[in-house]
């Protein structure tokens, strides 16, 4: 099952991209109803190779399990140029999404054709297994939000450097 979105951010595709690599700036896009806390501490920049545990929790309170995250980037080309893709092929470790057989989230960056200073954001997510079917409304759901965060948080990531 997939969970397709694509969207212009507020922001050149370098900062995009230097978000996606931010643990902080990551965690904010769930927030305020989900907090992802770090099993062990986290580096400042994830890089392609890295991969951390993290708890959820519903509201800061309710734990909602576990997940692997597992970061890979690559980059390609489409017919409007670079297109930077970072990949979490981490799985959920505990709680009820711990029961799918496939995670596989891609988010990909690229610059809008005549104006660098917006991003196309395109974000994926395949999940697979026996409870997927139950799942994927309330992932579906969960992704929205998470696109709405995006475009707010977005301009804000313009003079990060972290």
């Amino acid at each position: 099952m997939r969970i397709v979105l694509k969207f212009v951010i507020d922001c050149d595709a370098d900062a995009a991209w230097r978000a996606l690599h931010s643990p902080r700036a990551v965690a904010e896009l769930y927030g305020p109803f989900v907090d992802m806390q770090p099993l062990a501490p986290l580096p400042t920049s994830w890089v392609s190779g890295d991969s951390a545990g993290v708890g959820l929790y519903l509201g800061g309170l309710i734990p909602m399990g576990r997940q692997l995250i597992a970061i890979s980037d690559r980059e390609t080309e489409d017919a409007n140029g670079r297109v930077r893709i970072f990949r979490d092929s981490g799985m959920p470790l505990t709680g009820p999404l711990a029961t799918l057989d496939v995670w596989d989230h891609q988010m990909a960056i690229s610059a809008v054709p005549g104006d660098p200073s917006k991003s196309i954001w395109r974000d994926r997510l395949v999940i697979r297994g026996a409870i997927a079917p139950l799942i994927w409304p309330v992932m579906w759901a969960a992704w929205q939000w998470r696109s709405i965060r995006i475009r707010a948080l977005a301009p804000t990531w313009r003079d990060r450097t972290e």
